[in-house]
């Protein structure tokens, strides 16, 4: 007894508590936010921020295949308007049924992606150029298919999040399964292990014996299929469809991903701190709609949260570095 109450202390001792910096943000927001409005602390509210998110969370693990494996896609937010349009169109106006539409969405997502795979690597342009060059071609193609109508989809997705196991929704179900997969990937699996080499270093990569190509390639896919997962579930909470919604998705899926300790020059990242970054932006947004605070305030405050991240990024990354430049101006 005497023992384990040892290899405990000392377990927290070796704790490296300098490491969950964003957890301590996290939980300082909400003390302040609770002490701002009470009703920000009710079980409603906080349920509220869980369950409305699942679809960002789903997205954002998405965005950071890519991110750790060195690359960046601007065109998700479009991927997701093309990728619901035509969902919604077979719905609406075919008779097929739901859950063929669904998998033809979720395929087409795949799809998406992997043509932005192939066109960052075979044609070996920078890829938020690439991406943004692809954004336009969905957001055309989603506004075509479209016309600019708005689907009423009668439900038909409600299963999504209304069904529940053990008193728990669907779609919370399926943003626990799928964090927890990508956490074994990174964690367990050759495959997570080649993404983060990639993404560190990808010449060296090569050089090891590691298929670069196909690894980025992979990524981009597995981005596009898990925004078409959060495109689902996005519809199935809006009960409609229209070209103007994915837009912006990117946005906070990269914001949090920064935050929560995904380099934006790759190789380094963890899903727990992804998700804490999801909750860090969330929280604030609910936290100031509560304090009265409007709209573009909240762009103000998300774009210089942003714009901090990547400034510490960057700051973390020259830091360490500095000791291996010394280590080798010293050797030569």
């Amino acid at each position: 007894m005497k023992k384990k109450g040892k290899t405990i202390l000392y377990k927290l001792k070796t704790i490296k508590y300098k490491n969950y910096t964003i957890l301590y943000v996290l939980m300082l927001m909400i003390i302040v936010f609770s002490f701002a409005n009470p009703l920000f602390a009710s079980w409603r509210n906080l349920t509220n921020i869980i369950t409305q998110n699942t679809y960002f969370i789903i997205a954002a693990i998405g965005m950071s295949f890519v991110m750790i494996g060195g690359g960046i896609d601007l065109s998700v937010g479009y991927q997701m308007s093309l990728v619901g349009v035509i969902t919604a169109v077979l719905i609406v106006s075919s008779s097929i049924p739901v859950w063929l539409a669904i998998l033809i969405g979720l395929m087409i997502g795949a799809i998406l992606g992997f043509l932005n795979g192939l066109i960052v690597t075979s044609v070996n342009i920078f890829p938020l150029i690439a991406t943004l060059a692809t954004a336009m071609v969905f957001q055309g193609a989603s506004f075509m298919i479209s016309e600019a109508k708005t689907y009423r989809l009668d439900h038909a997705l409600d299963f999504l999040i209304s069904d529940s196991l053990l008193g728990i929704p669907f779609d919370i179900w399926l943003t626990i399964i799928i964090v927890a997969i990508a956490s074994i990937v990174f964690k367990k699996t050759y495959f997570g292990r080649y993404i983060f080499a990639t993404g560190g270093n990808e010449e060296a990569s090569k050089l090891s014996g590691i298929k670069t190509k196909m690894i980025r390639i992979s990524i981009y896919a597995l981005c596009g299929f898990f925004f078409a997962v959060a495109t689902m579930i996005m519809m199935a909470k809006a009960n409609v469809m229209t070209s103007t919604f994915g837009p912006g998705t990117e946005f906070t899926a990269l914001t949090a991903a920064i935050i929560g300790g995904i380099s934006f020059k790759g190789g380094e990242g963890k899903i727990w701190g992804l998700i804490v970054g999801i909750f860090i932006l969330q929280v604030l947004s609910n936290g100031m709609q509560l304090s009265g605070l409007g709209a573009y305030v909240q762009y103000v405050v998300k774009g210089a949260i942003l714009l901090f991240a990547v400034i510490f990024d960057e700051y973390q990354k020259s830091k360490r570095s500095k000791p291996k430049i010394e280590k080798t101006l010293t050797q030569e």
